[in-house]
């Protein structure tokens, strides 16, 4: 019997957790982590009797991408997916940069076309490198907690087998598989901050500090994650007990441990319809003012644009 090459095997090793029922979407740009996560999947979903589908997405940011986007597609037709699908998406006209205007474009199109077809796992391609990266980014941005947790091996629909697994592996994967990978210029434009910190930042510390860095930034992002859980579990059972039918009862915040009138304000804020993305510290801090540095100061306004939170008596309220 052939040996399997190390790579091949280690990416498959990290597939097959999460295939134990299906069926599946892998969500594949052409790139080696999203394709060599894609191959193996289509070498073990059959073997566990798991229906698995592909589905790659058109941003039309570039030229080509819709070539690429079908080639990509008859890749995945040949390999045995079904249904295998091509989403194209309109960028323009959303808030905030390029990349976060695409992240949504693109996340939206997915959770549709997977409720349509009944889907509740999608497999995504992101790498120890992705959370390492994600990780410095969040640290430079002073994110907190929430942000050095990185991105969540599941969330909703959504699952990153890969965050264990090195670009390296996934790119030798690839090329042992005889695979040829699509190189996204984004990834190197130094426009993106993300791809500056891929370029100079992350290899500039691990020459510094040693290559172990990447890994040690990613476990970092997997401890932070686990806390993060448990803390935000302790502020929902607190929003439920400081609730009132006419807001937040300002007394009973005040008991709480910073760390966890903090999230129970966050989690608040949300529930309102306050965007997550746009749901800063800033914003917290000006809701925890009112409970903590109360000197009759004004509203504190919420990036929803349309609410704004103020404290009346024992109450913090929100004006719709």
């Amino acid at each position: 019997m052939a040996r399997i090459p190390p790579p091949v095997a280690t990416v498959r090793a990290a597939v097959r957790p999460e295939l134990t029922a299906g069926p599946v979407l892998v969500a594949c740009s052409g790139g080696a982590d999203s394709l060599a996560l894609a191959a193996a999947t289509a070498f073990v979903a059959p073997r566990r009797g798991v229906a698995a589908g592909l589905i790659t997405v058109d941003h039309q940011l570039q030229e080509g991408s819709a070539a690429r986007a079908a080639a990509v597609a008859e890749w995945g037709r040949s390999a045995g997916f079904d249904p295998v699908e091509v989403l194209t998406v309109d960028v323009g006209g959303r808030a905030g940069g390029p990349e976060a205007a695409a992240r949504e474009a693109r996340y939206e199109a997915i959770s549709s076309y997977a409720a349509q077809m009944g889907c509740g796992t999608v497999l995504l391609g992101h790498t120890r490198d992705d959370q390492a990266e994600t990780v410095l980014l969040a640290l430079a941005r002073g994110s907190g907690p929430r942000g050095l947790a990185g991105m969540p091996r599941r969330r909703g629909i959504f699952v990153r087998p890969l965050l264990d697994v090195s670009r390296a592996d996934t790119r030798k994967a690839c090329a042992a598989l005889g695979l040829v990978a699509w190189e996204d210029p984004h990834n190197t434009d130094p426009a993106y901050a993300r791809a500056r910190v891929r370029a100079d930042a992350l290899p500039a510390l691990a020459a510094a500090l040693g290559p172990a860095v990447v890994a040690n930034l990613a476990r970092t992002a997997s401890l932070v994650a686990a806390d993060v859980a448990y803390l935000d579990s302790v502020a929902r059972d607190e929003l439920a007990a400081v609730r009132s039918d006419d807001g937040l009862s300002v007394s009973a915040l005040a008991t709480l441990p910073e760390a966890i009138r903090g999230r129970v304000l966050h989690a608040w804020a949300a529930e309102l319809g306050a965007p997550g993305a746009a749901l800063s510290h800033r914003h917290v801090a000006a809701l925890d003012a009112l409970v903590s540095r109360w000197h009759g100061q004004g509203p504190a306004a919420l990036p929803s644009g349309i609410l704004v939170a103020r404290r009346k008596g024992d109450l913090l309220r929100v004006d719709l």
